[in-house]
């Protein structure tokens, strides 16, 4: 599937894609969210929960030059 396609999806539809074809990579908190880190195919989507109003309010690719990279980058161990 194409970013395109993904994007144009309703945000149900993204929900059942990642959840049963996409793998977790990860978990952050990030202001007011719980942001998962999916891999789906090749692309990275992050899914920002907010607990206070207990709903996904965005699901989006992942912004590689975001600061909230750092997080991410934080959460990596890499014993070798």
């Amino acid at each position: 599937m194409i970013r395109e396609d993904f994007k144009k999806l309703p945000l149900h539809k993204k929900i059942h894609k990642l959840y049963t074809e996409g793998t977790f990579v990860v978990g952050i908190r990030y202001y007011a969210h719980k942001v998962n880190l999916y891999l789906l195919e090749n692309e990275y989507i992050e899914v920002f929960y907010n607990h206070k109003l207990d709903k996904i309010d965005k699901i989006d690719f992942l912004n590689q030059d975001h600061t909230r990279m750092k997080f991410y980058l934080d959460q990596i161990n890499l014993d070798i």
